[in-house]
């Protein structure tokens, strides 16, 4: 059994773990941008480049082309919503397991076109 999600994973990191593969989300940003954040046993890792700092891409092609040849089948696609971030909003935060029921299933592609 593989350890415990850290808060941040590199894609070298995420290649080296042992199965159950964990969950992935594709988080939509504004400005056409999408970070990955990875779900297992109520963990939640965010995808990084070598020097710490959030991957950011700019397509989902760009997170298949990355994941697929890793084992990853597919993600839940969701999206940054403006009343998560609202001060004085009283709107109750979502959860990660909320954002994972309520996305979009997106498959991914082992090819590269």
């Amino acid at each position: 059994m593989p350890s415990a999600l850290p808060a941040q994973l590199t894609l070298d990191e995420l290649a080296q773990r042992t199965a159950p593969l964990p969950d992935v989300e594709v988080h939509g940003l504004d400005m056409g941008w999408y970070i990955v954040r990875l779900h297992q046993d109520n963990a939640v890792s965010v995808l990084t480049d070598q020097h710490g700092e959030t991957q950011r891409f700019t397509g989902t092609q760009w997170i298949s082309r990355a994941l697929a040849p890793l084992g990853f089948t597919h993600g839940i696609l969701t999206w940054a919503d403006a009343a998560d971030e609202m001060i004085g909003s009283d709107v109750a935060p979502i959860s990660a397991q909320q954002r994972l029921a309520h996305g979009v299933r997106v498959a991914f592609n082992s090819t590269n076109r």
